[in-house]
């Protein structure tokens, strides 16, 4: 009868313990979570599970690597398929399946589990050539700041000013993204093209703000579907009315330049600058022929009146 009541009991604690473990990680819809004590985390591989912290977005290694698992295994991912400054650059070559330390950066070199391999920023975006295994990453570089380039839908009110526009995405980057206000630099608001420039900025040599967390739940909110539980998207509320978000672009400002060469320019851009070289080529030849030409002329001239 003893035995009976602690097996009673026991059962009864472990229905306790799994009624407080919560099905559902708020910041990864992908998470599972379970176990004594609860915790959640995604399937990043094959039996790989990835513990998470669901009280803060999800460093963006993971997300990427979950993602990646996801495509392979025919789970689901998604729906639908300015420069600030001269040294900027978006990611033009998508997702791929990265390499990530334990808390979740990125290593500073990445292959995509194939013998091509880059460097990548702490955004896990290139910022160098494609090589071979022997490509030298001597770091990883930081990203300080993430430039967000955002289209609304038309509705907005023409009452809307740059100053309760920066108000609402403050407060919609600090609540949906757990992002500073302080860490927002400018917003520029373009209203005939419903354009708005979000610049967003850490002090450079900081290693504690991960800026590339915002931008990546945030491309997802408005490019494909958001990434947390609940399903609402981005949408900063100004002036009374909720902006509704079409487009993003993304670029990113690194510490150091990008290593990019001219192998990685589009055939367009390099047959102009070959058609440009050989204008100034070839203007640089008649010069030098004309004066060549007036040079022997003169000497001519000479020689005849010293014959006579």
């Amino acid at each position: 009868m003893k035995m009976w009541i602690i097996a009673v009991l026991a059962a009864l604690a472990v229905g306790a313990s799994a009624q407080n473990c919560p099905n559902s990680c708020e910041t990864m819809k992908w998470a599972t979570c379970d176990g004594t004590p609860c915790s959640c985390y995604l399937l990043v591989g094959d039996n790989q599970k990835q513990p998470l912290n669901c009280a803060a977005l999800i460093p963006k290694c993971f997300l990427m690597k979950a993602e990646m698992y996801r495509a392979k295994k025919g789970l689901d991912t998604r729906t639908v398929g300015g420069k600030p400054v001269e040294t900027a650059f978006v990611d033009n070559d998508g997702i791929y399946d990265p390499e990530c330390e334990a808390d979740g950066k990125f290593k500073a070199k990445q292959c995509n589990n194939t013998e091509e391999c880059w460097c990548v920023n702490s955004a896990g975006v290139r910022r160098s050539d494609k090589g071979d295994k022997n490509i030298k990453c001597e770091k990883l570089v930081e990203t300080y700041w993430v430039r967000l380039q955002l289209t609304h839908k038309d509705g907005a009110p023409k009452s809307l000013s740059e100053s309760k526009l920066k108000d609402a995405i403050a407060d919609a980057l600090n609540s949906r993204y757990q992002l500073d206000k302080q860490l927002i630099d400018k917003v520029q608001y373009d209203p005939a093209a419903r354009l708005i420039v979000v610049d967003v900025k850490k002090p450079m040599g900081d290693r504690t703000i991960d800026l590339s967390r915002t931008a990546y739940y945030m491309e997802k909110d408005v490019k494909v579907l958001p990434l947390f539980r609940a399903q609402s998207k981005f949408e900063p509320v100004a002036d009374g009315h909720k902006l509704e978000m079409e487009k993003i672009l993304v670029y990113y400002v690194d510490e150091e330049p990008p290593t990019f060469t001219m192998k990685h320019l589009t055939g367009g851009i390099i047959a102009v600058i070959v058609v440009v070289v050989l204008a100034v080529v070839a203007g640089l030849l008649a010069v030098f022929f004309v004066q060549k030409r007036q040079r022997r002329y003169k000497k001519t001239q000479q020689r005849e009146m010293d014959n006579m």
